[in-house]
């Protein structure tokens, strides 16, 4: 079972993998799309990485975190979420961002995640508050913030007569952990240069 590797990035296939050489040998890790835009071609890289063996199939997931493996590994244990959808929501919404959803039961946060409609977000909502560990809130500040800034910042581009799709790329490429203020203002400064 691999569980890490420590190699020089040799490919890097904007599909969502790259082909590390360790010691002489080539292996292809699915990574995120974050990380993707960080494991440059030539540089030498270090990957956790989760070993996933089904029937006749192997494929290695590689993240740049502990807390991402960590993570991954509880989404692919929930009923419903495979490989493909756990990336997605963790190339969506970092491990700190995706605790924060779940305390404050985030749905349109989660639906940001390419593939997850309201009724799957609200299934995962329940199951992954059990599995992750979620702190228990208290009043509206703390790690709720984070979760229903990025809601109200999504209400707020859908007032503006953004689209769904549009809302959902653009807040993908913001810092999930900011304030509502900061959200929107990057998520304008986004759009604006994406209709520029």
């Amino acid at each position: 079972m691999i569980g890490s590797l420590r190699g020089e990035i040799l490919e890097r296939d904007l599909g969502g993998s790259v082909l590390i050489e360790v010691a002489g040998v080539g292996y292809v890790v699915h990574v995120s799309q974050r990380a993707l835009a960080e494991l440059e071609p030539s540089t030498t890289a270090f990957l956790y990485v989760h070993h996933h063996i089904r029937e006749a199939d192997q494929q290695l997931f590689g993240f740049l975190t502990r807390d991402e493996r960590v993570t991954f590994q509880t989404l692919i244990g929930t009923h419903g979420v495979g490989p493909a959808l756990a990336m997605a929501i963790i190339a969506t919404h970092p491990p700190a961002a995706l605790v924060d959803i779940v305390a404050s039961q985030d749905v349109a946060s989660l639906t940001l995640v390419p593939g997850v409609g309201k009724k799957t977000a609200e299934r995962l909502l329940v199951e992954l508050k059990s599995r992750l560990s979620v702190p228990i809130l208290e009043g509206a500040g703390g790690a709720h913030a984070g979760g229903s800034a990025m809601a109200d910042v999504r209400e707020a581009l859908a007032g503006l007569g953004y689209g769904d799709a549009e809302i959902r790329d653009t807040l993908r490429e913001v810092e999930p952990n900011a304030d509502a203020a900061t959200l929107l203002r990057d998520a304008l400064k986004s759009l604006g240069a994406r209709r520029a």
